[in-house]
């Protein structure tokens, strides 16, 4: 008989990651606000410090900037830490020590140091926690060099990125989809890496290619099937990793397809999706393009409360299968 598939949730597979890393090496180290005997804003940490302690399971003070100079520091000396800010929102206290700190001090110190260390961010909208706590801004960290940021849209992925980030020796910034977090999916139980900057084929097709991050490859995948029916074939395009970025498999899938389409949930306006149409625009690609390319990105404004506007605010799914559907079609 075949062994039954093993499913764990997004949430479940980081935590089972992060328990897989401080099992292995105790040089890592967990901290962030609330991570402890609460188990995390969303109970992604769970009962890790009754395993580990609490000198490995460290609740912060409430002081962002704080916490990320300590990793820092740690990462410096030697340690691997991992730190959870309770969102991804309040990454912003704390972006001296990130972007000029972390990011710099391998360059600014001649290649003679490294800065091993994770950074996770609960990110997105669709919880109803209005303005100040379901922003994407994994393109503002992905815009400084020295930063790498990944994106896992499954709970296997989530898994997998999370242990080569904690392996890297460079700062990797974790952004974790607060409505994922409930997600299932199939995990093996064995320790395994998903190579940082490197994106996946989640479905092959020939009409058009869609790009897509996070909890939109889902919806792009959605969209893809409905699509199938009306004999559109999208190939869709996990990217997984915004920094360094698999440029290769976007310019081949899009040679193949003709037709490009971007869909993320940060703003549109200076989004993940201008700097792909860039990259097409500058590639052997562009001689191929049979339409313009497409961005479906958040709209120019703060994530509103309202749930209905909510929604509107970021790409769903039957958006996408109209503005695919147009693009194939020549009507933008």
């Amino acid at each position: 008989m075949n062994a039954p598939i093993r499913e764990l949730t997004y949430a479940q597979a980081i935590q089972e990651a992060l328990a897989t890393a401080m099992e292995a090496d105790e040089r890592v180290f967990i901290m962030g606000e609330d991570i402890g005997v609460y188990g995390g804003a969303f109970q992604v940490t769970g009962d890790l410090v009754h395993r580990f302690g609490e000198d490995r399971v460290m609740d912060t003070p409430i002081s962002e900037l704080g916490a990320a100079g300590i990793a820092v520091g740690a990462a410096l000396a030697g340690s691997r830490p991992i730190l959870e800010f309770q969102f991804s929102d309040f990454a912003t206290l704390a972006m001296e020590q990130i972007v000029n700190q972390a990011a710099k001090m391998r360059f600014m110190l001649g290649g003679k140091v490294s800065v091993p260390l994770v950074m996770r961010l609960p990110s997105g909208s669709g919880t109803g926690a209005a303005a100040q706590h379901s922003q994407s801004l994994e393109a503002w960290l992905a815009h400084v060099p020295g930063l790498k940021v990944v994106q896992p849209s499954t709970p296997h992925d989530a898994k997998g990125l999370l242990l080569a980030a904690i392996d890297d020796p460079d700062p990797v910034m974790v952004f974790e989809h607060k409505l994922l977090y409930k997600m299932k999916g199939e995990v093996p139980e064995k320790a395994y890496r998903i190579p940082i900057g490197k994106a996946v084929v989640r479905r092959e097709g020939r009409h058009v290619t869609i790009v897509a991050t996070s909890i939109m490859v889902h919806r792009a995948l959605e969209a893809a099937e409905v699509l199938a029916g009306e004999g559109i074939e999208a190939e869709v395009i996990d990217l997984r990793t915004l920094r360094p970025l698999d440029t290769a498999t976007i310019i081949e899938s899009v040679k193949k397809t003709t037709r490009l389409a971007c869909v993320y949930e940060g703003v549109k306006t200076l989004g993940i999706g201008a700097e792909i149409s860039a990259l097409i625009a500058e590639s052997e690609a562009f001689d191929y393009l049979d339409a313009p390319i497409l961005r479906l990105g958040g709209v120019d404004s703060p994530i509103p409360y309202n749930p209905t506007l909510e929604k509107a605010a970021v790409p769903q799914t039957p958006g996408i299968i109209e503005q695919v559907r147009n693009l194939v079609k020549g009507r933008i």
